[in-house]
């Protein structure tokens, strides 16, 4: 029992490392739903290898589909001010599409449920480890990159970092748990006036994700899900119970 819950523990805090940073920024751009457009970017892309190619190179098929979600929305942010529409629509597009793909396929809803929300309890330690390594890697990148771009190639920068990391979110995690450890924990983090957002967002995350996991294996319930449950639930009782003014925060700050 403890080697599974350790294992969703340690899954959880791994999204949720360079997941707030993202978060932040999502909300500070005000385009919230990027996370879910181009997660489902990547679901369609693990659909299409899964109706097309039964599964073969699904990881490189789902990063060419998110890449691509990603490269379009920094190219949309620069020349449309309706990009939150456009984002929007580009989400239905991607859900309609795994939905129509998978539906042809044997095992169709139930890889369409796990890219929804998986069952984060049996995640191999390898993928969680590569998945870390990765997320070291991108978080060193911005780092060193983020304040020296402008522009298009600042936009792109972000996009690309981001949709490398979502596509390694659905495939262990799946997109509605993607969506929730982004923006709850950022959102909650940014409500509270005092410490720093991404300190707070990390402690806050790591303090719900415990409570989701443990409640989900004593009640057996679906441990994504339960994740999706208790984020969300904390975000909304937050942000209506606290006086918040204006969220939106510098990138410094973040």
């Amino acid at each position: 029992m403890t080697d599974i819950l350790l294992s969703a523990f340690a899954l959880s805090l791994v999204l949720l490392s360079i997941n707030s940073y993202f978060g932040l920024e999502i909300i500070r751009r005000g385009i919230i739903f990027t996370d879910l457009a181009i997660g489902q970017m990547a679901a369609l892309g693990a659909a299409v290898s899964l109706f097309a190619l039964e599964g073969e190179y699904l990881y490189a098929i789902s990063l060419a589909f998110s890449l691509l979600g990603g490269l379009i929305i920094a190219l949309i942010s620069q020349r449309s001010k309706n990009v939150e529409a456009f984002i929007g629509l580009m989400y239905a597009f991607g859900f309609a599409g795994v939905y129509i793909l998978l539906s042809k396929s044997y095992h169709g809803m139930e890889a369409f449920q796990k890219l929804m929300a998986a069952d984060i309890l049996f995640t191999p330690a390898a993928d969680i480890i590569k998945t870390a390594i990765l997320y070291a890697a991108l978080g060193l990148i911005l780092i060193l990159l983020q304040k020296r771009a402008r522009g298009f190639y600042k936009d792109m920068l972000f996009f690309v970092t981001f949709a490398i990391t979502v596509t390694s979110a659905v495939k262990l995690a799946g997109v509605l748990v993607l969506f929730a450890l982004l923006v709850a924990p950022a959102l909650i983090g940014l409500s509270i006036k005092r410490g720093i957002p991404l300190v707070n967002a990390w402690i806050i995350g790591t303090v719900i994700n415990i409570l989701a996991i443990a409640v989900s294996y004593r009640l057996d319930f679906p441990t994504g899900y339960t994740v999706v449950f208790f984020n969300a639930l904390a975000a909304l009782i937050v942000t209506a119970c606290v006086r918040n003014g204006n969220t939106t925060i510098k990138a410094s700050e973040a």
